[in-house]
């Protein structure tokens, strides 16, 4: 009687302990083989992780279906599904929002890459936009990305709000002709030709060079140095899988694709573009005012 009791001891032990280990780690299971990865990412990231998942599925066979649109968007389906292996926003406030809501591993969090922000205009600047207060010229039409769901929304906000004057700030109102839904369609309102100018990232150059030419801000006007996070969702149905893509896009030839593109592979590249001492991602709160267009 003594021996059976101790046994259910153990027992009971053991799953206590299992329970204990899974809110601080992903699951794993690798019961699914032909499950595909399920990637939640903001659009900051769209061109170079397209090829990180094409190359990914080569070398490993592991098939990935991908979700792309402004960060909040993504992490808003996350939120309601709760279905998802790993989440990519286009910046750290959005990552933090998710570790806040417990919805990733915060253990498993790592930096993919670095954004500088740029002034983009279209191929050979017809407006002869050459600064940042340049963007209060009168006629001049702009648009940025919306700050209350798009990370570059609030980057952009913060620059306007860091340099701006009261008139040069209205001026700018004057001209902000919409908010656009993602990083994507920020790029695609100065290569469709439908406005003259918005303040994006650098790499929108890098992602149609054709079309878009940048027009760079001084390092003392830049605000702060975003990145793009990786983490593995807590909804995750197979984290061993979920950790190499993680270790796929955070490794030599992940780096390489998005550095092709134009991000900066580590952060004393991005200083050297932007400026040392920069904060380095975190968080900005938007004036209400913006919130309001």
């Amino acid at each position: 009687m003594k021996s059976i009791l101790r046994k259910i001891i153990v027992l009971l032990t053991i799953s206590a302990g299992a329970s204990s280990c899974k809110d601080n780690t992903p699951d794993r299971n690798d019961s699914l083989p032909e499950q595909p990865l399920i990637i939640y990412a903001g659009a900051a990231s769209k061109p170079p992780l397209e090829e990180v998942i094409e190359r990914f599925k080569l070398k490993t066979g592991i098939p990935v279906e991908v979700i792309i649109g402004s960060s909040g968007h993504v992490l808003s389906q996350l939120k309601i599904t709760r279905k998802g292996d790993i989440y990519i926003p286009g910046s750290s406030d959005y990552m933090e929002m998710a570790k806040r809501d417990t919805l990733v591993y915060a253990n498993t969090e790592k930096i993919v890459a670095y954004l500088v922000n740029s002034i983009n205009v279209q191929a050979g600047n017809p407006k002869a936009v050459k600064s940042l207060k340049d963007l209060c010229k009168p006629g001049l039409t702009i648009a940025i990305a919306h700050p209350e769901n798009v990370c570059l929304g609030a980057y952009a906000v913060e620059i306007i709000e860091k340099n701006f004057t009261a008139s040069e700030k209205q001026q700018f109102l004057t001209n902000l002709r919409n908010y656009t839904e993602s990083c994507e369609k920020t790029a695609s309102a100065i290569a469709l030709r439908a406005v003259d100018a918005v303040i994006g990232w650098s790499v929108f150059h890098h992602w149609n060079p054709q079309q878009i030419e940048n027009v760079y801000l001084k390092k003392e006007e830049i605000a702060r140095i975003g990145y793009i996070p990786v983490a593995i969702c807590r909804s995750s149905v197979d984290s061993t899988r979920a950790l190499k893509f993680i270790e796929f896009i955070t490794g030599t030839e992940g780096k390489n694709i998005f550095k092709k593109y134009g991000y900066f592979s580590d952060v004393h590249e991005a200083y050297t573009f932007a400026g040392d001492g920069k904060p380095i991602g975190g968080t900005y709160k938007v004036p209400d005012e913006w919130l309001k267009k």
